[in-house]
């Protein structure tokens, strides 16, 4: 179970750091802007940077989990 769950939030972090909006206006900065699909930019970028600060320290917890359950 924690192998399935390390392995969608690891996907999920994947695509959490593809959908962030870099500086300048080329890529998927472009489209997040043109669509609203994230809001303005500077309340995406907030809300993705929490987003992923939390599915870090989740892969993090289950990946020490896994270490220590292996030994």
């Amino acid at each position: 179970m924690l192998k399935l769950t390390g392995t969608f939030i690891s996907l999920f972090l994947i695509i959490i750091i593809f959908l962030r909006i870099p500086e300048e206006n080329v890529g998927l900065a472009s489209f997040a802007t043109k669509s609203n699909l994230l809001g303005s930019p500077s309340s995406a970028r907030r809300f993705l940077n929490i987003l992923t600060g939390i599915g870090i320290l989740l892969y993090l917890g289950i990946a020490i989990q896994l270490n220590l359950l292996n030994q």
